[in-house]
């Protein structure tokens, strides 16, 4: 399911307050160079309503890449702590109110392009 980023919030919310979507599994981006656009998606699930277990939704919202801002879920599901931790490092996409951006995996003093974007060049080739 896309939604505007404006409407992610909300969605999320009825999503686990309403449909019992408790769990999320992952967060991803994805980088739609050719549309100048990034792509964050939140796949949920629920692990406490019963017949619920197999389903998982996908949730995305697009942002201009020249101004990747999306507000951060980690207080709807605080699983997206660290997933959206990553997804700032290697994307760059800003998650408005998360509490914590710094870096996971790429050194501190990481100044080059974030490395899943399509136009980052890796040294040596």
């Amino acid at each position: 399911m896309t939604v505007p980023v404006g409407a992610i919030k909300e969605v999320s919310m009825f999503l686990r307050d309403g449909l019992g979507f408790d769990h999320l599994k992952t967060v991803s981006g994805v980088d739609w160079i050719a549309k100048n656009e990034f792509e964050v998606v939140y796949f949920v699930g629920s692990l406490s309503k019963p017949g619920m277990e197999d389903f998982v939704i996908s949730l995305a919202e697009r942002v201009p890449r020249d101004d990747p801002v999306v507000p951060s879920l980690v207080d709807v599901w605080v699983a997206a702590d660290y997933n959206e931790r990553e997804t700032h490092e290697m994307f760059g996409i800003n998650f408005q109110g998360h509490p914590n951006q710094s870096h996971l995996f790429l050194p501190e003093d990481w100044n080059d392009l974030p490395p899943l974007r399509k136009d980052y060049v890796s040294p040596g080739r």
